[in-house]
């Protein structure tokens, strides 16, 4: 995308798109939330969603998942129709998608390796030792010591409970990934470690990454383009873009105090 004269333009190069929508609306009751919403993401890039309170990203991830209903329109994920889909073609479309909740999601009752296997037993159904190894890898994967595998989810730190969450996202080795609020109730210094690591599995894994946020450091640090929801659709673009683009709420939101400070540590 680009933007010439404040407007947001497509120049996808051919690159291979691996999430697809098209005239996405969703709702509850009356209230529409998106409407005829329109939007690509191509493979290997990080992608971050943002917008104002009630613009629905949570929304829209959970739409894309499959957790909430699609009113309308079409969702393909890595060239499958999932709303198309079924038995056992839906579970491997879902084994090659890994999505980390805002809250984390584990489940406090097993242990953080234990929580890994949850979804490799599901979908793979290996001997348990080789499930134990690949939980270890994981774990390492994501920069916890090895002994968090036998830790509860209570046991461990906020920060490190998201790194285990981010582990059992990754359990399957999926090629797209979903962050909701991944850097939430980090500090700084958390928050940007969390951001190259990020960074560093997207570059050695070859991952796809859509991140539902709102720090702006985490914006303009890893994410290649950038996607906005306004009035019931999105407009995509870098930051370079989305800086030229003229909306009163994305002037205001990459051009106040917080969008200036961060675009200042470049």
């Amino acid at each position: 995308m680009s933007a010439e004269g404040g407007q947001i333009v497509d120049h996808s190069d051919g690159r291979e798109v691996v999430l697809k929508l098209r005239g996405v609306r969703t709702q509850f009751g009356d209230h529409v939330i998106h409407d005829k919403l329109d939007f690509d993401i191509f493979r290997g890039e990080v992608v971050g969603l943002v917008g104002g309170s009630g613009t629905g990203k949570s929304v829209l991830l959970r739409t894309i998942i499959g957790l909430n209903p699609l009113r309308s329109g079409t969702i393909e994920i890595l060239g499958v129709d999932s709303q198309a889909v079924s038995g056992r073609q839906q579970q491997a479309l879902q084994a090659r998608t890994g999505v980390q909740f805002q809250d984390g999601a584990l489940f406090s009752s097993l242990s953080v390796a234990d929580n890994i296997i949850v979804p490799i037993r599901e979908h793979a159904g290996l001997d348990e030792s080789l499930m134990q190894s690949i939980a270890g890898l994981k774990i390492a994967m994501v920069g916890l010591p090895p002994d968090t595998g036998d830790k509860k989810p209570s046991e461990l730190s906020g920060g490190m409970r998201k790194r285990a969450s981010l582990a059992r996202a990754l359990a399957l080795d999926p090629e797209l990934l979903f962050l909701d609020e991944p850097t939430a109730g980090l500090d700084p210094i958390g928050a940007t470690h969390y951001d190259e690591l990020i960074d560093q599995l997207r570059q050695s894994l070859g991952l796809t990454v859509l991140m539902v946020t709102h720090d702006l450091d985490s914006l303009n640090a890893i994410c290649d383009r950038i996607a906005v929801l306004l009035d019931k659709r999105v407009v995509v673009g870098t930051m370079d873009e989305m800086l030229a683009y003229d909306h009163p709420w994305v002037r205001e939101y990459f051009h106040g105090p917080r969008g200036r400070a961060a675009i200042r540590q470049e």
